[in-house]
């Protein structure tokens, strides 16, 4: 196998590898952006995962099944949603909570389908004359639908945010939320919203690991992807470009350590399987030294909104 093949499978890997990160990263993004802090990414990826996976196999619809899994994703941030912003629960101790939660009950309604196979995966499709170019083509453009999906999503997200005016709202409900309420912005209800959309995004995330990269159902599958993709956010300063960059750079180190094993490189398996979290880490210490230890986090990030406060 030529360097360039090896390159060009490790890189291809990379953009598998980080695409679950990447939709669950920007649903945190935007759920930040928001101004309320989930901590329960992992809990609602494996929800998702769980809940796509049975209602692919019981449908035999992949399709369906993401539905399944951004209806269930949805509906496990709406408790976060209720919590946190109707009956102004600690959001920290929320998020934790529902991890927990979306752990235990992924793994009991999942404990009957391990080892079922996905009667239609979502397979890789060559998109037309892209997938023919040099390099670029074995890269960006053989991959399944959902890849091409985020590929779409990251743009119209980073327009919406910073080219639009409800775009502008979201920014000013995590910036300021009582400036935003006194300009008539209806601040509890459009935060309802970003959260559910987020945790739609972070079940497409779960349901694109049982559904797309490993078609099969196994307990605790996201494997800590959803604290990934929380790092990830700060990473990206909650720009979508960024987290886009980062989620591929960590699946390539995902990627790397798999392909390292295939070529035979004497390397400790355990190593190999902690090199994203320990490249989590010293990225996270990167970008706190970059910024002077001070973070332009959302100003309202992680503070319920009182109106009588004003």
């Amino acid at each position: 196998m030529s360097e360039q093949s090896v390159l060009i499978s490790i890189l291809a890997a990379a953009i598998t590898a980080g695409t679950p990160i990447l939709f669950a990263a920007l649903g945190e993004l935007v759920t930040e952006r928001a101004g309320i802090l989930n901590l329960g990414v992992e809990g609602i990826m494996l929800v998702g995962a769980v809940s796509g996976f049975i209602a692919a196999v019981t449908t035999g619809s992949s399709w369906l099944g993401l539905a399944a899994a951004m209806l269930a994703g949805g509906l496990v941030a709406l408790i976060h949603a209720l919590l946190c912003i109707t009956l102004r629960a600690n959001q920290i101790v929320s998020g934790l909570a529902l991890t927990l939660f979306g752990a235990g009950l992924s793994g009991y309604l999942g404990k009957d389908y391990i080892g079922i196979p996905v009667p239609s995966p979502f397979a890789v499709q060559p998109l037309g004359f892209l997938s023919d170019l040099p390099l670029v083509g074995p890269v960006f453009f053989q991959h399944d639908v959902l890849v091409y999906l985020s590929y779409l999503l990251v743009p119209l997200l980073w327009f919406f945010m910073y080219r639009t005016r409800p775009g502008l709202y979201l920014r000013a409900l995590g910036e300021n939320p009582a400036a935003a309420d006194a300009l008539g912005v209806k601040v509890f209800a459009l935060r309802y919203l970003y959260i559910t959309l987020g945790g739609m995004l972070c079940g497409i995330g779960g349901a694109y690991l049982s559904l797309a990269y490993a078609p099969s159902w196994l307990e605790n599958m996201t494997a800590g992807r959803g604290w990934i993709a929380v790092a990830l956010v700060i990473f990206a300063l909650w720009n979508p470009v960024r987290a886009m960059i980062g989620s591929y750079f960590f699946g390539g180190v995902d990627a790397l350590g798999f392909h390292l094993q295939v070529l035979g490189v004497s390397v400790s398996p355990f190593l190999l399987s902690m090199l994203p979290y320990l490249f989590t880490i010293i990225v996270l210490v990167i970008v706190m030294a970059r910024q002077g230890g001070r973070l332009t986090a959302p100003g309202a990030l992680g503070l319920p909104y009182n109106r009588e406060d004003r």
